[in-house]
């Protein structure tokens, strides 16, 4: 019995190693590119275009000491040139060549104009960290531009400012339409006894398999006839009925496992389905609401197709994820800001999540378990 014991007890500890060292793997793993965004959002430009976010640790690296030689001019560039006691080509000395002391010798320049650096590999971290990249996101970056007569004007990018009032915009009312009307729904469905009931619920559960992709052409062909294309309330109808069927769904899986003692002693008591929906259903139902809200809150922050199909990407619509797309597309080069934008686009997600992340798990667990 004790040898049992012994090999059950074993056998648990190896099965919470492997389950917790896989959880750990995989939280890692999601975890290392948020790092990453994150260290190089603080970066210099010149170190986010030459070097990886991970050279902020201690590394080895090539470092440039003592003053660059100059070559000979006279020597053609395609025969090998002494430089430094040491004789190799100008594509050899382009690539780095190694002399015995251990140093490198690396031709910096073009071929005309080109000297040679002496660099030597040492210990060494890029933490050259600012503040300016997040000025220029959260205030607009200024840009030099040259005119046709020579001068420079100095002209104040947009800010995104303007794009996280648009987001929020279409984030809250896209979230809480919804959930109003799918709760009604769901408590139909649960409690209401009428005609067509179970149909229209398999209908309801049948519209999740229906790719968003494949209704955006049909509903912008009647926002154009019924010219509400390009407003906000395009928007807002859009993301209720992508997010209805979900929110029915879920709500109703909730709702019909509440317990019916409660109910039938409220309708006893002569209440109303209303009065029973407001003063009993909604505040039993706070973690399925929550749940749904922070899945429909994330969907619609994080939306681009959506958003860019039916409001467009004018400046004074842009939505942040229109805004970071157009950082990329008109400055590519400036991976500094986009970086500091993308960290800055994920806060208010974040903050909504651990606001709700106490509901999140009992509200997916809704119905699962009957008796």
């Amino acid at each position: 019995m004790a040898a049992r014991t012994g090999s059950a007890k074993r056998e648990k500890l190896f099965s919470d190693l492997v389950v917790n060292g896989a959880l750990f793997l995989l939280v890692l793993l999601w975890t290392i590119p948020t790092i990453g965004l994150l260290v190089s959002s603080f970066r210099e430009p010149f170190d986010i275009a030459t070097s990886g976010w991970w050279t902020i640790l201690p590394h080895r690296e090539w470092v440039t000491v003592g003053e660059p030689i100059e070559p000979p001019r006279d020597v053609p560039r395609d025969q090998p040139v002494e430089v430094g006691g040491v004789s190799a080509t100008f594509d050899e000395f382009r690539a780095g060549v190694t002399s015995a002391d251990g140093q490198r010798l690396q031709w910096i320049g073009n071929r005309r104009l080109g000297n040679v650096e002496v660099q030597e590999q040492r210990w060494t971290t890029r933490t050259d960290f600012t503040l300016e990249n997040y000025q220029n996101v959260l205030t607009g970056k200024r840009y030099e531009v040259t005119q046709p007569d020579g001068g420079v004007q100095v002209e104040q990018g947009r800010d995104m400012s303007g794009a996280f009032l648009n987001s929020l915009t279409v984030t809250i009312p896209a979230t809480v339409i919804p959930i109003l009307i799918a709760a009604f729904a769901a408590y139909g469905f649960a409690w209401m006894n009428f005609p067509g009931r179970r149909m229209l619920f398999i209908m309801v559960v049948a519209l999740l398999v229906v790719p968003l992709q494949l209704s955006l052409v049909p509903i912008l062909r009647d926002y154009v006839r019924l010219d509400l294309n390009g407003t906000f309330l395009a928007i807002w109808l859009a993301h209720t009925g992508f997010g209805l069927p979900l929110a029915t769904y879920l709500l109703y899986n909730y709702i019909s496992g509440l317990p019916r003692d409660i109910l039938e002693s409220a309708f006893i008591d002569g209440a109303s389905h209303f009065t029973i929906f407001t003063r009993l259903i909604l505040p039993l139902s706070v973690p399925a609401l929550a749940s749904f809200a922070i899945f429909q809150f994330l969907w619609t922050w994080n939306d681009y197709l959506v958003a860019l199909v039916f409001i467009g990407a004018k400046p004074d619509t842009q939505v942040v994820t229109m805004r970071l797309a157009d950082i990329v597309g008109s400055r590519g080069n400036d991976w500094h800001l986009l970086t500091a934008g993308a960290f800055i686009s994920m806060v208010l997600p974040l903050v909504v999540f651990f606001s709700l992340q106490r509901f999140f798990v009992r509200g997916l667990l809704a119905g699962s378990v009957k008796g």
